[in-house]
Parts: C-alpha cells; structure tokens; sequence
C-alpha cells in the first residue's frame, strides 16, 4: 500500500480513538504511537477524520501537479462529481476556469467515466452470469473485500471505477496528457498508485482549495444552462448507482450499502450463502463519495450534499464512446495480512496478563479501542495492541500501587473534599483514633474525628500548614499534622505524624531535667545554710577565744 495516509508520530497522544473508529482495526501501538498497518488498512480514512490532534495527515500532490503543468503534455483535471457539494453550487464551467488559471490544460467531470461504468454494470445484469454483484467504484470496498474478505472477491464487479475509466477515456483522446483526479476520496490515491497508466496523480478537494487561495483565485457561481445528459452524477450519493441504472432486471434484487461496517456484515452473508442474484451498491462512506473522509467540512452534512448533486445532475446519460469490454475490465487479487490467528490457550494467557482470570473481569468497555478483551488479546497476540492500553488494568494496576504506599505508609493520612467529608482513610488514620471501618467515617464531616479549625483555615486562605504539634485529647495522642489543599482535584490532604511515644519521652525527660534542678537547688540551699551555721559556730568562738585571750593578756601584765 502506497503512503498515502500517513501518522505524525509527536502530536500521537495514545487516546486511542483512531482504533476505535477504525472497522478494521488496521491500527498498531508500539512505542505509545499509532502506527498504520499497510496490509490491513483500507484506506477509509476514519482515522484521518476522527483523529483530535490531528495526527494522520494525507500525502499532498501539489508539487507534483505543478511540475507536471510546467512540462510539455496537458494536464487535464478529472473532478469527482461530489465537487458540487463540496463547493457549494459551484459548476463545472466554473471549475473549468479555475483549474485553467492555475495552468490545468481542461477539466472535465468523473461522471463522464461513471456513465461508462454504469453501462458495464447493466451488462452484466442483463447476461445475469453473476449471481451476486458488489459495485467496485469504491476502492476502499475493493481492500476491504480483497484483505479482509478474500472469498467474496468472485462478486466484485470486474470493471474499471469511474476515475480509471474517465482518465483512460482522456488518454484516448489526448494521447499525450497527464491525468488528476480531484476528489473527496484518500483510497484513489492508492488506486491511482496501484493501477499504473489511469491517473498520474491525485488531489482532494482540500489539496485544491488551498492551492486555488495561494494563487488567489476565487471559485466563481456563474448561472449554466441545466445539462440534461449529466445523469451519472448521481454517483456519489447514497443508491447513486442504482439511480443511475436505465434497466433493472427482475430476477436480481437491489441493495444500497453504506458504512464499511455495514459492508462487512453484508459480505459476511454473501460469502455464507445466503444472498443469491443480487446487485450490491457498496460504499466504504456513509452516504456514498459526498460523504467522503476528505470533503472539506469533515463532518458531512448528507441531506445538504444529496440536494446539491441531486439537483446538479440530469435525466440522461452523458454522451460516452464505450470502450471494448477488454479495455474496462479489472482484476482483483487477495491481499494477505500474514496475521497469524492465536491458540484458545495464548488468548487466556493474554487475558491472565491483564488480569482478566473470569468472564466477569472481561468488561469489554472498548476504552483500548477494540470492541472486546478477546479481540484486544488477539491484537496483542499479533502485536498490533499493548496490555498497558487496557484502562481497567492499568486503573487496578495503579490504584493497587498508590493503596500500598498509602495504607502501609507509617503516616495517617484523610483525604477531604472540599465540604470537608472524609473521602479517604488509611489504616495508620484508622489506628491513631480507634476507627474500625472506613465505612464508619467515608462521607462524614471530619468534625466527627478531628477538630476542623485547621482545615477551614487552609481552605479559607489556600495556604497549607506543615508540622503543626496537636494533641488530639480524645485520643490521647500526639500527632505532627499536615494540610494540603489540592485546587485542581478540589481535595485537601491531611497527614499526621503519630508522636505520642517521642511526646511522652520528651515530657519524660524534662520531668528528669526538673527534678534534677530541683534536687541541685535544694542541695545548694542546703549547702549554704551549712556555711551559715558554721560561720556563726566560728563566729562565737573567734569572739569567746579573744575575750580569753584578752583576759590572759590583762592578767600577765598585772603580775609584771
């Protein structure tokens, strides 16, 4: 398959919405990106359309158009009838000048080849070999039928589309010109690619649009005269083929298919057996081409584009030379994916790894992208899917890591929201004060456990409080508290340090420290009142030895 559609991998965010919408699952993550998977993909181009970041881009021809309109053969435009929805009531005169100002030779309109397709189509009916007959004006039908499901390859129409018949019926006439389909359509690029000689290059509407800007060039809305043989441009509306059908053959019924879901359950019947001698008109897009990936509006506005071609196109067919029948024909071979299918064994393992052990474990809530656990556990298999894309698991995943930390951490920790409730509460919350149940206190005001002061005044003021010493008297505990208030998750997170042992140790020790004081002050005292009473004691007998000493001394003086 041809790069046509192809993944910005910096602006992939593993939202996973494009394998959600892909019905083919043609989509792989490796390395948290999308990756597009060549052989299964058909290029519906779903993903492009949903894709929120804008991630898949489609390949741009410009250049190569400009260059070719710069060489020496014409360049003639073949623009998908659909361009009259797309470009709001602008005809093909109009186009005409446009695509001639930016250096296109002529333009003319697909239908031409449509009309063309169509006659084949009412060949094969009137032979009525075919028992049952799928359309194959849409290449992304044919991928779908060639990759996904080969055994209803036998029922494609083997015809030419309308753009490969238009270009070949240019070439014909213009044995020199290049060839550009203009279009609503990312298969034809891979069609244009695949099918060498038809179609040298492709443009969507959009492609076109932003050209016809830069060279400043407005589509003009000049009243034509109403081209009654344009019947065929019913072709990209929802039973546009069938419309334009002149016989419809009794003996075949007619359906009109669109949505490539809607395709797959079809084909699912046709290749059962359960549908005989019918005329399938099959689409990949939900209303046909004017519902296509690359109209310009993205999101198709159906009841508006059906009016708009509807009453742009005629009673009659156009005025075609119809080709031999060699010249138009088109074979279609099977596309292998090389997929190998896992063992009922490997998809239970698979399922164990994301911890899906029961059928009640499988949720199948498509978050992953894929409609159930068993079709995910095949992607993995295959190595298109990861197991970390299943939300459940990782949810479990995770929460069982953040419930470890938290009800084994030696902290309390409650989380309130921000009418103060108690929303969550450890086990070290639960045993600081005595609760037995996180039912007992989950929802309550936190009142009921602990005094809101401090809360309030965090979430009054926005400012958290960190270490904060409080004794919590009901419990007899001291605790370090802590409030953060989380404004984002409008949560506030309290978490307290049990120290009631390093309290009592602390008041312990300064019960020692003061009785200690108290036994050195008393010692002192005691101490001192000693000295007093022996400085007294030695006062009185300093005084009694110089009184005796004095009388001796009057004494000795006497006898002399």
């Amino acid at each position: 398959m041809s790069e046509c559609l192809r993944l910005k991998k910096s602006n992939c965010k593993n939202c996973y919405k494009c394998i959600r919408h892909c019905p083919v699952k043609a989509i792989r993550f490796s390395g948290n990106q999308a990756h597009i998977v060549g052989n299964e993909c058909i290029l519906c181009g779903q993903c492009f359309v949903v894709c929120p970041q804008n991630a898949k881009e489609i390949s741009d021809e410009t250049e190569k158009v400009k260059v070719m309109i710069q060489g020496k053969e014409k360049v003639i435009a073949s623009i998908a009838p659909s361009f009259i929805a797309n470009y709001n009531g602008t005809g093909i005169e109009d186009m005409r000048t446009a695509l001639k100002k930016l250096g296109f030779y002529d333009a003319e309109e697909t239908a031409y080849g449509a009309t063309i397709v169509k006659n084949e189509y009412e060949k094969m009916l009137k032979d009525g070999e075919k028992d049952v007959i799928i359309t194959s004006c849409c290449h992304s039908v044919n991928l779908l039928i060639q990759k996904h499901f080969p055994a209803a390859i036998p029922f494609l129409a083997d015809v030419l589309s309308p753009m490969q018949a238009h270009c070949q019926k240019i070439k014909k006439e213009h044995p020199d010109a290049k060839t550009v389909f203009i279009g609503p359509c990312v298969a034809k690029k891979d069609e244009a690619e695949y099918y060498k000689g038809f179609v040298d290059a492709v443009l969507t509407f959009e492609n076109l649009t932003q050209w016809l800007n830069e060279e400043n060039i407005t589509l003009q809305k000049s009243e034509e005269p109403q081209n009654e043989n344009s019947r065929a441009r019913f072709f990209p509306t929802a039973g546009g083929i069938l419309k334009t059908l002149r016989s419809q053959p009794e003996n075949y019924s007619y359906l009109t298919i669109g949505g490539v879901e809607n395709c797959m359950a079809a084909l699912k019947n046709v290749i059962s057996g359960k549908i005989h001698k019918c005329f399938i008109e099959m689409s990949a897009c939900t209303g046909s081409c004017s519902g296509g990936p690359v109209m310009e509006k993205y999101h198709p506005t159906p009841v508006n584009n059906y009016v708009a071609v509807s009453e742009y196109a005629g009673k009659k067919d156009f005025a075609v030379e119809q080709p031999d029948e060699y010249f138009i024909k088109k074979n279609f071979e099977y596309i292998a994916s090389n997929n190998q299918e896992p063992t009922e064994e490997q998809i239970t393992e698979i399922l164990h790894q994301m911890n899906k052990t029961k059928p009640e474990d499988e949720l199948n809530c498509g978050s992953c992208g894929y409609n159930t656990c068993r079709d995910k556990a095949v992607a993995i298999f295959q190595g298109k899917a990861e197991i970390s894309m299943c939300l459940p698991y990782l949810k479990d995943r995770a929460e069982s890591f953040s419930d470890n930390i938290v009800n084994n951490t030696p902290n309390a920790i409650i989380v309130l929201n921000e009418r103060l409730e108690v929303q969550q509460i450890n086990a070290a919350a639960k045993r600081i004060m005595n609760i037995h149940s996180d039912s007992d206190v989950l929802g309550s005001p936190v009142i009921s456990i602990l005094d809101q002061e401090s809360f309030l005044e965090v979430l009054e003021t926005g400012k958290g409080i960190s270490g904060k010493l409080i004794f919590l008297a009901e419990y007899n505990k001291y605790v370090e508290q802590s409030i953060i208030y989380d404004k984002n998750y409008h949560v506030l997170i309290c978490i307290m340090r049990d120290i009631t042992d390093e309290q009592a140790a602390k008041i312990k020790q300064e019960d020692i420290n003061n009785q200690t004081v108290e036994l050195a002050d008393k010692t002192i005292a005691k101490q001192i009142h000693i000295m007093q009473e022996v400085a007294y004691l030695l006062g009185e007998s300093a005084a009694e030895t110089k009184n005796a000493l004095t009388k001796l001394k009057g004494s000795i003086k006497k006898d002399e």
